[in-house]
């Protein structure tokens, strides 16, 4: 993990502060409404459905156990609302037809950071003083401003890796905190970047995504890609530069930038993200980067170029633990504990680039919680797996999950069965159960429809793991608004909520795909018909996937095709048709 410098912490720590004493001045009436919104969301509280929410940044998704087991303490004492607060939601929850909603939770974001529903505005400052014990803010975690910058989970130790994106992250991320040029943009911009052959960033779907490359010289550079995202108008970024040199990005970010500040809308919020100037002036806009970077480099002098000696100072940072590997006897399994340990490992573990060592994600898919869900008691028996089994590092996915990145082969076995005591050894990594979900109606402002059932139900109706891996890896994504905090429109299948006539329904898409192993290029899905009510549409999914299992041809070694290769195969028809006829027997919205 990167480690703080005395700079860094007492820059959290000023950050802190000032939220206090500007938290004090709106309490005692020194502050309006309208002058303290900026200032809250600029330090990551929202007033969402119910009660206030936190966004909490976590860079490039790395968190040590130190910070788990605050985060567990902020669940615990900090996101329990008041009787009379929670009495209301609840109210609220009983006319929708869903009673539960978690408090003393966090949950794990697509963009890997973490969020708290139910903290009362006036016990804000604690928690933001708390958080910065161990540096962690929630500094441009929104406004229309450079957002936390996300990295592949895998990154410093994946065996595919070109080289580790981490120090470039990091270099951004001190570069855009607070930068004025970035602080007022349009609208809000994300940034990702990979180091590795495999795109488990998602970097396509991004404003900036970058892919860390060699050319045929073997220099290190960076592909660049502009106007990625998703939202009303889901849109690929285009590809500004096959190879820029690892010195430039931050000059030609600043160029993208630039002319994205100059010429993007801000007279309309829907058409005001990088994506609609990239797409609407095409060619013009690449050829405005490429005149402002050259500026930027020949008058300007390259003020932004990162000088070897800024990159070993940040690379040092990170300093790779000595790995923790426990002697002893491993516990014997019977037969069957033996097929679950091994069907864990097959499905789980990833190779590391040190061959001691592997990769271990933790499902946060589990029936009775949300998508991303951790409870204060999770939090904290996380933070002890971390501990024992990882170097004292877990690092949260752009998919819910978390990663233990730093596990000896030989401790699998007992960290295995400790996860397993917790719940989080679900056997379900990429499979069908493995489902991403935005919070939805149950706790966003935005949201048209809730998220969260629709998950559960499709959850508890694939409990068989067998069943499960027969219909093998597919993504299912879920988002209750469009802006598609559910990444839906990536989903190889994707549910939208959309509201008709104060009625939640849901739109459901195919063919979507986030550029990653066995999705191929990222796309879009697209829409199959009318909306599906609630109850109709694990009907119509298992009616989509009933279609896959008869119409999934043999490949190699006894394996079928995987549902994204048969529907691309087939084309949607089939697969609308099966959908469409699981309907309920009644009038369909249009």
């Amino acid at each position: 993990m990167y480690r703080y410098t005395e700079f860094d912490k007492a820059f959290v720590k000023s950050r802190a502060a000032q939220f206090r004493d500007q938290l004090e001045r709106w309490e005692s009436g020194q502050l309006s409404e309208d002058d303290f919104r900026p200032l809250r969301l600029q330090n990551g509280w929202y007033v969402q459905r119910h009660a206030p929410m936190l966004r909490v940044a976590v860079p490039y998704g790395e968190l040590s156990s130190a910070q788990l087991r605050i985060l567990a303490r902020i669940a615990r004492e900090y996101d329990t609302p008041s009787q009379s607060v929670y009495h209301s939601a609840m109210d609220a929850q009983a006319k929708l037809g869903s009673t539960q909603l978690p408090t003393n939770t966090a949950h794990f974001t697509t963009r890997t950071n973490v969020q708290f529903n139910w903290i009362p505005l006036d016990k804000a400052a604690d928690v933001m003083d708390l958080l910065a014990s161990v540096d962690m803010h929630g500094i441009q975690t929104s406004g229309n401003c450079i957002r936390n910058i996300s990295c592949d989970e895998r990154a410093g130790v994946a065996v595919d890796e070109i080289a580790d994106p981490r120090p470039f992250a990091e270099l951004m991320r001190q570069w855009t905190t607070l930068h004025p040029e970035f602080a007022y943009l349009p609208r809000k911009f994300k940034i990702a970047i990979t180091g590795a052959t495999e795109d488990r960033a998602a970097t396509d779907w991004h404003d900036v995504g970058l892919r860390m490359i060699r050319n045929n010289a073997g220099e290190l550079g960076f592909r660049v890609s502009v106007g990625g995202g998703m939202g009303r108008t889901p849109m690929i970024a285009t590809v500004l530069r096959e190879f820029l040199p690892w010195n430039q990005i931050m000059n030609y970010i600043e160029a993208v930038v630039r002319v994205y500040n100059r010429y993007g809308r801000r007279d309309n919020k829907y058409k005001a993200r990088i994506k609609i100037l990239v797409k609407a002036e095409g060619q013009q806009y690449i050829d405005d980067v490429e005149e402002e970077f050259r500026q930027i480099v020949e008058l300007d002098g390259g003020p932004h170029t990162i000088p070897q000696v800024e990159l070993d100072r940040v690379t040092a940072a990170f300093v790779a633990p000595v790995p923790v590997i426990h002697e002893g006897t491993v516990a014997s399994m019977d037969a069957a504990a033996s097929a679950r340990f091994d069907r864990w490992v097959r499905r789980n573990v990833a190779s590391h680039k040190d061959a001691a060592l592997r990769i271990v994600t933790l499902s946060f898919k589990r029936l009775g919680q949300a998508p991303g869900d951790a409870s204060a008691e999770q939090l904290e028996r996380l933070a002890d797996l971390a501990d024992r089994f990882s170097s004292g590092e877990a690092r949260v996915t752009h998919t819910q999950n978390i990663v233990l990145p730093w596990v000896a082969a030989a401790d699998l076995q007992a960290l295995w069965e400790e996860a397993s005591e917790l719940g989080l050894a679900s056997t379900n990594i990429g499979l069908m159960t493995d489902i991403i979900a935005c919070p939805g109606g149950d706790f966003c402002a935005l949201a048209n429809a809730r998220s969260i059932p629709i998950a559960q139900a499709l959850a508890d109706r694939y409990q068989d793991i067998d069943e499960l891996d027969d219909i093998g890896d597919i993504d299912v994504h879920i988002s209750g608004c469009i802006n598609s905090c559910g990444h839906h429109h990536s989903g190889h299948i994707g549910v939208l909520g959309v509201d008709k006539d104060g009625k939640e329904w849901y739109q459901i898409t195919l063919g979507g795909a986030d550029g990653s192993e066995g999705s191929g290029k990222a796309q879009p899905g697209k829409v199959i018909g009318p909306s599906f009510s609630a109850t109709e549409v694990p009907d119509a999914i298992e009616a989509i996937l009933g279609t896959y299992r008869e119409l999934r041809e043999h490949r190699e070694k006894g394996r079928y095709e995987l549902f994204i290769e048969t529907l691309r195969r087939t084309g949607l028809d089939p697969f609308k048709a099966a959908a469409n006829g699981a309907r309920a027997k009644e009038e369909v919205p249009a």
